[in-house]
């Protein structure tokens, strides 16, 4: 669902959860997200992560941010899985 332009930085746009069924460094993964947008990645407990808004959005500028999320183990060699998100903002009435 499209977040408002208003939303204050910090506010949570998806939670994502990992796993990896290996053992060891290939089962220990990391996640973090590609492309231009003002989000970014904050890992929880067990696997869990949230993506939130970085800095103030402005749906003047862009009313949608793509990024993509690389989830990567520490295998070697390293296997990694990827996934679009697509982010909207909805208009606020500025005037």
């Amino acid at each position: 669902s499209p977040v408002p332009e208003d939303a204050p930085a910090g506010t949570v746009v998806a939670l994502l959860k990992v796993r990896d069924r290996d053992s060891g460094e290939n089962g220990q993964v990391s996640c973090e997200l590609w492309g231009e947008a003002p989000l970014s990645i904050v890992a929880s407990s067990g696997g869990s992560y949230k993506v939130v808004t970085s800095s103030a959005l402005d749906r003047e500028q862009a009313a949608e941010h793509r990024v993509t999320v690389v989830a990567s183990d520490r295998g070697r060699p390293a296997l990694s899985s990827r996934a679009a998100l697509v982010l909207e903002v909805s208009d606020v009435n500025d005037n």
